[in-house]
């Protein structure tokens, strides 16, 4: 068994973050000491890796949640519930990089389009010029 301290040590997190994935449901102590204090089983440990991988792959806290209460009761779910959760965070993440690429885009023209001497002054700056534009079309 782990004080908490120790875990954290173990996963290189800080105490507080276990704090806050008990906090959010993520982990449930195995244990009290008879001081009170907070224990962790192997277990433990690796769901905490488990969350931790999940998080490095930009899963958030409500999809862990989900393939934590999955992967307890496996034999009564399936791969393709699983994979829903990550094909939707897939898609998620295909749309936020279109948008992505559409911004850069649209900076990067902008961008371009300006002189950036550092001898003239901004009154006739093309980037002001083209974000006044827009704030002119669209308000």
């Amino acid at each position: 068994m782990y004080l908490i301290g120790q875990l954290a040590k173990r996963c290189a997190v800080s105490c507080d973050t276990l704090r806050f994935y008990e906090k959010n449901g993520l982990l449930v102590p195995s244990g009290r000491s008879e001081k009170g204090y907070r224990l962790y089983s192997e277990d433990d440990l690796s769901r905490i890796r488990f969350i931790l991988r999940a998080k490095a792959i930009g899963l958030s806290l409500d999809e862990i949640r989900e393939l934590l209460d999955i992967r307890l009761e496996a034999c009564q779910h399936s791969c393709a519930e699983v994979k829903a959760i990550t094909q939707a965070k897939l898609d998620e993440v295909d749309k936020k990089m279109a948008e992505l690429r559409r911004i850069r885009t649209a900076l990067k023209k902008i961008n371009d389009a300006c002189c950036g001497h550092v001898d003239d002054d901004a009154s006739h700056c093309s980037i002001l010029e083209a974000l006044a534009a827009d704030e002119q079309r669209n308000g």
